[in-house]
């Protein structure tokens, strides 16, 4: 399990560089950061210094697994993004990416350069881990290939550890199945003025066949390579620059760092562990996986740690800002026991929705938290709804009931959380059952950014979340939250809008804004 509070490097000395699945030890060390001289002497490498490419930048720029020295910048290059061979129209050779961090947007004084090597294995994407910054500081980046230089991103260092912070904003998104409609959502997020971090809570693709039947992105068209079902490399690499096509995601990978975990839909809708959906039985799922999760990383911006060794990859995180708030980024998918045959087998108290090992890895880092908020984020809900949902959380009470007690010993614990397509807020309390038992924490649910096209504020499932007197909010559009924590208080603002499908021209409204008080964890709409 990672911790990007206190890294170490690039970490290319680590074991699992010795087994990485087609990736070379040099290879992937190359792609990190490298001298230009020494990469040409290195046996078996191609140096090009300028290669005759245009328009590589297509699929934006991104930076995350920010830290208080710095963080890791991605690109891929693709001059054809949408190429359905899944190779983006470039050469199979290797290609010569010139970074570079300043200041200041116009780069006058730049403070940090480096290259790094784009090359075939990992689909001539770039992953440059920049160290030596300032603590808590704003810095632009671009990137350049010959004569071709990329957008200009943005982001912010981590203030020093232990360091008192007076406010911390950032916003979360998840669900954003570009083929349902207009990413709207991520249009007004990349615009909010306070936005110091954001977090994609999975399903950041969905595998399924774009067909005439779920295309209601009006004016979208797709090639017969995306009518299928992902299921290989080539599919899933495809599938990522469909979607990171989109200008409002790229806006949004370019106004602030990220942190990014998984759901299912990166690989299979409610797969488990390592077994596929009980309606579509497949005995080469682990190759399915091995290559989706290869995708991911090939696709964000993420420390070298995450860097899948087949059919495993360790996402979980730490990222301490300040002493204000830890963030415990959570897998809740790859470890989990299969869905419940019955009632008895969903309530047996050895199910995990998690793991032993990250069930301890949380716990720890709950335990040894120096922050006044504890926020950790999964991909699916953890409040009880209804016990048929056993995707969720309540497919795994005993599991729930652990998590809850490790979150009762910490200070102020919030939970974020996507995959049901709609905004909620609940106050998480130590007897469901009794609306009179205490408030622990609170989680806050993201609904979709584009998944189950437009949506209402209200629908079918209304009442079976509003029926329970701990959750406070329920809307079914399409949107985003922001939110914003100092010593004293957390607000969360859940913002919607009222159409994707037919366009992105969609004002945002807010649907709802709630006020946590420090040391009080309940929900007051403001």
């Amino acid at each position: 399990m990672q911790n990007a509070s206190s890294g170490n490097g690039s970490g290319l000395n680590r074991r699992k560089l010795l087994q990485l699945s087609g990736v070379s030890a040099t290879a992937l060390a190359l792609g990190i950061n490298f001298s230009g001289a020494r990469a040409a002497e290195t046996p078996g490498q191609e140096f090009v210094a300028e290669p005759d490419l245009k328009d590589v930048f297509g699929l934006g720029v991104a930076a995350g697994a920010p830290r208080p020295d710095g963080v890791v910048l991605w690109t891929r290059l693709t001059p054809q993004p949408l190429a359905e061979d899944g190779l983006g129209g470039m050469p199979q050779r290797p290609i010569t990416v010139n970074w570079q961090v300043a200041r200041d947007e116009g780069f006058v004084g730049i403070e940090k350069e480096g290259d790094a090597l784009a090359q075939p294995e990992l689909s001539h994407a770039v992953h440059p881990r920049v160290e030596g910054l300032q603590a808590g500081t704003e810095y632009f980046y671009r990137f350049r290939v010959g004569t071709e230089i990329s957008r200009v991103g943005r982001f912010k260092t981590l203030p020093a550890a232990n360091t008192g912070l007076s406010k911390f904003s950032f916003g979360f998104v998840s669900c954003q199945a570009w083929y349902h409609g207009h990413f709207t959502a991520h249009k007004h997020l990349a615009q909010e003025q306070d936005l110091d971090l954001v977090l994609f809570l999975g399903d950041y693709i969905y595998e399924y066949g774009i067909t005439e039947k779920n295309l209601t992105r009006q004016g979208a068209e797709v090639g017969p390579a995306h009518r299928v079902e992902t299921k290989t490399l080539a599919q899933y690499r495809l599938r990522y620059s469909l979607f990171k096509t989109d200008p409002h995601l790229q806006d949004v990978h370019a106004r602030a760092a990220c942190a990014v975990i998984w759901d299912d839909h990166e690989v299979q809708n409610n797969y488990t562990g390592k077994f596929p959906a009980e309606s579509t039985p497949d005995p080469n799922f682990r190759e399915r996986i091995a290559a989706a999760y290869r995708a991911f990383y090939e696709n964000m911006p993420l420390d070298v740690e995450a860097l899948p060794q087949g059919d495993s990859s360790d996402i979980t995180t730490k990222i301490d800002v300040g002493n204000l708030i830890r963030f415990s980024l959570l897998d809740s998918r790859q470890f989990r026991d299969p869905a419940p045959k019955d009632e008895a087998d969903r309530t047996r108290p050895d199910r995990t929705i998690l793991g032993p090992d990250q069930e301890a890895w949380v716990a720890n880092s709950l335990q040894t938290s120096p922050a006044t908020w504890n926020i950790l984020a999964n991909g699916v809900v953890l409040t009880p709804i209804t016990d048929d949902r056993t995707d969720q959380w309540d497919g795994y009470p005993a599991a729930r009931e652990r998590m809850l007690e490790v979150m009762n010993r910490a200070s102020n614990p919030v939970m974020l959380s996507g995959d049901i397509h709609k905004h909620s807020a609940a106050e998480l309390k130590q007897d469901f059952n009794d609306q009179n038992s205490r408030t622990l924490g609170v989680e806050l649910v993201c609904t979709s950014v584009a998944s189950d096209g437009d949506g209402a504020k209200t629908d079918s499932n209304t009442s079976d979340w509003l029926d329970h007197p701990y959750v406070k909010q329920y809307d079914g559009r399409r949107g985003y939250v922001h939110v914003t924590v100092t010593p004293q208080d957390m607000v969360s603002s859940f913002y919607c809008v009222d159409w994707i499908e037919k366009d992105d021209t969609a004002p945002k409204q807010l649907s709802a804004r709630f006020y946590t008080k420090a040391g009080q964890m309940s929900l007051s709409r403001m």
